[in-house]
């Protein structure tokens, strides 16, 4: 194929800003655009729940890139506009003030949307965490309170778990998985990580689902203006209409108090406003195995559904490393290469002092053995087997053991080779 001359990139988050920059640096000189709904600079998502909630980094310290980088892209950037239309034959973006935008190649990189409990919008002190600003607003509000209701028993429910707890806060992490990270990491992680999260004084309330979110009139809620002045911040919290959360009520009746409550039980792909576009939209854009959603469309991270030559199955990865590591395969493939796609697929958490690293696809059906180390001393690497065959390896506080193994068990999952300029 011909060179675009303009490249639209929806979203400027990792996935889209990775992308830009692996444009210039193979060498594309055309007009490049991103739009993208955030008002901020690009920044990094895995600190919201960690350094920038602790209050240990200040937000500008998660900035992907600084201003003087980003002027050095020679790109356009459309900040604080969602984009609302696609027209994939025309290749065309409509954004939330009217304007429209055609290019030669549109990326599709606009990430997930979290879910939210019934009942949620327009209760003050009930919070998701997805952005800058959500992370910034929940830091306001737990320094008004100290009583947090975390509900949902994955990686972001247990990382804001675990760095909540460390602030002194009174913590109840609320799921219906048997155990944490369950569906991640199966049931000998997920039951070794839920002790440690009970040793550090958390309570944990699985396999029950939440009834409600109860909330009250009759108590005024922290003022707005109040949160804000705690951290100097802008904090945009619901007006309260629905009156201001005082706990959660779970199935089996019983009512956890909450000073604030925290939804963390998943998220779906942003593909709302691709509804009538022409693409194909199942578990996100699906597309082939270059990334490509139409002609002249791709789709990267997050939101993206993507072939894998290499496992002969579809995949929809939510990880920072799939974001940079996909968008360079897309930007190959927008200058003419033709390039599979095809990772082995990691993500890393970090909870107190542990540092969990999985890699391939792990999962609670596999048979779990330990290659090296002891759980019990806090250190070791596992594999995973599923039908004779090996599906992934974790280490607990060995990296570099876990990536041993990875390359020693997983190398036939043909990993994308690393780009070199063109």
């Amino acid at each position: 194929m011909t060179s675009p001359g303009h490249v639209l990139i929806v979203g400027a988050s990792a996935a889209g800003l990775s992308t830009a920059e692996a444009l210039r640096r193979l060498g594309h000189e055309g007009r490049l655009t991103l739009v993208d709904a955030e008002p901020h600079l690009p920044y990094d998502r895995p600190p919201l729940s960690k350094q920038i909630l602790a209050g240990a980094w200040e937000p500008a310290r998660a900035q992907l890139r600084t201003a003087a980088q980003l002027d050095a892209l020679a790109a356009e950037f459309i900040r604080g506009e969602p984009a609302v239309a696609l027209d994939a034959a025309e290749r065309a973006v409509t954004t939330t003030s009217g304007r429209v935008l055609r290019a030669d190649a549109v990326v599709v990189a606009t990430g997930l949307t979290p879910y939210r409990l019934p009942g949620q919008d327009g209760l003050a002190g009930v919070h998701v965490l997805r952005g800058l600003d959500d992370a910034l607003t929940l830091r306001a509000r737990l320094t008004a309170g100290t009583r947090l209701v975390v509900v949902g028993e994955g990686v972001l429910g247990a990382e804001l778990s675990a760095t909540t707890r460390a602030m002194g806060l009174e913590v109840t992490l609320v799921g219906m998985g048997q155990t944490l990270l369950r569906e991640q990491l199966g049931d000998m992680v997920g039951g070794l990580l839920a002790r440690t999260h009970t040793e550090r004084g958390v309570r944990l309330r699985l396999g029950v689902a939440v009834s409600e979110l109860t909330g009250t009139h009759d108590q005024p809620d922290v003022a707005v203006d109040e949160l804000t002045g705690k951290l100097g911040v802008a904090v945009d919290e619901p007006t309260g209409a629905g009156g201001r959360v005082t706990g959660v009520r779970l199935a089996t009746g019983e009512l956890l108090p909450a000073d604030a409550v925290v939804v963390a039980i998943g998220s779906r792909p942003s593909t709302g406003w691709l509804t009538g576009s022409g693409l194909t939209l199942g578990d996100g854009v699906e597309c082939d195995a270059r990334c490509r959603a139409a002609e002249g469309v791709y789709a990267v991270g997050d939101v993206a559904s993507f072939e894998h030559a290499g496992l002969g199955r579809r995949l929809r990865l939510e990880n920072r490393t799939n974001a940079t590591e996909q968008a360079q395969v897309v930007a190959a493939n927008l200058l003419g290469a033709d390039r599979p796609y095809t990772p082995i697929p990691y993500f890393w958490t970090d909870q107190y002092d542990i540092k969990i690293q999985a890699h391939g696809l792990p999962s609670p059906a596999a048979e779990v053995t330990i290659a090296e180390g002891d759980p019990e001393q806090h250190r070791f690497a596992a594999v995973y087997r599923e039908g004779g065959q090996i599906t992934g390896v974790l280490g607990w506080n060995m990296p570099k053991q876990a990536r041993l193994l990875r390359q020693q068990l997983l190398g036939t999952w043909q990993a994308t080779p690393p780009l070199t300029p063109a």
